[in-house]
């Protein structure tokens, strides 16, 4: 199962839409996204507006992969849990979000093992297909020293780079 999840603030239109499209040509692959308010209603993944914590966190393990945007919510979830990450930054200037710490977020952790960032519907398409490989064993993020000091310096990286936007 593929778990997509937009976080609470805004929806994210071109992730659902790109999302709903590789749904549509792989039926065999169940998918369960959180969706957050769209105007857009995908036709080929089973869709909620919005998750209780309990019922994120059960579609986050029983998930083989996490298809998101660049939240921290999303990335921390993910490592600690040991899912692979397709990532996709919202982009202020297509309206998405309000300033593009996104992309800030996505260059600093698309270096770790496991989390692949996007920024199109085909390199979507080439990130999931590649992670749902039957050559890829599961769970690639396992190789990942998942400590506490490794989910502080996230935490710590996010509150630069919010301070640093809200300053600019």
């Amino acid at each position: 199962m593929i778990f997509v999840t937009v976080g609470t603030q805004l929806p994210f239109e071109r992730l659902i839409k790109a999302v709903d499209l590789w749904a549509e040509n792989n039926p065999e692959i169940k998918v369960v996204a959180q969706i957050g308010q769209t105007v857009y209603q995908p036709k080929f993944m089973t869709t909620l507006e919005s998750v209780d914590p309990d019922v994120y966190e059960r579609y986050l393990l029983q998930s083989r992969l996490v298809v998101g945007h660049v939240g921290m919510g999303t990335i921390i979830s993910g490592i600690k849990h040991g899912k692979s990450l397709v990532l996709m930054p919202r982009v202020a200037n297509l309206g998405e979000h309000r300033n593009d710490h996104q992309l800030a977020s996505a260059k600093q952790f698309g270096t770790l093992s496991g989390v692949h960032i996007v920024h199109d519907q085909a390199e979507l398409e080439s990130a999931i297909n590649q992670v749902l490989s039957p050559d890829v064993p599961d769970d690639m993020c396992n190789e990942l020293n998942v400590s506490a000091g490794l989910i502080k310096r996230i935490s710590d990286f996010v509150k630069e780079t919010q301070n640093e936007y809200r300053h600019n």
